[in-house]
């Protein structure tokens, strides 16, 4: 039966080299220490046991240490990558019509003023929020 531990240990370390968590490398040591332990007692159930156990007890364990050396920043994508940006009004907000444009890094935005503010044409402004599909702004205070 330890072949078969062995070959989950191998697997378990081939998907952890292919995914960029690191969960399943703890996977592959809870099946090597049942590998031994298949070597002591031919239980499946012990040793499955002891895999589920063991792989458990690492997961949960390292996690702090982990979270505390792996430092992950969060990438804002896609519509949220342009709040705090600073742009220029290309087309007059009108909270009445709501309609308005700004441009931001060489993009236009449909846009609506804070608090149904107008905005002439021009005005350089920053980028609250997102609702919906427009950017929410206000004027840059200088």
């Amino acid at each position: 039966m330890w072949q078969i531990w062995l070959i989950i240990a191998g697997v378990c370390l081939v998907i952890e080299i292919m995914t960029t968590g690191f969960l399943v490398f703890w996977l592959a040591i809870g099946a090597l220490i049942s590998m031994i332990v298949s070597l002591f007692t031919d239980s499946i159930l012990i040793q499955t046991a002891v895999f589920v156990i063991s792989s458990a007890i690492l997961i949960f364990a390292t996690k702090p240490f982990v979270k505390k050396f792996a430092k992950t920043k969060d990438v804002k994508t896609n519509a949220f990558s342009i709040i705090g940006q600073n742009g220029i009004v290309t087309k007059e907000i009108d909270s009445i019509n709501a309609k308005g444009q700004v441009k931001i890094d060489g993009e236009t935005w449909s846009a609506v003023g804070k608090d149904d503010m107008d905005i002439p044409k021009g005005t350089e402004v920053e980028v609250l929020e997102i609702k919906g599909v427009k950017a929410v702004v206000t004027p840059v205070k200088k």
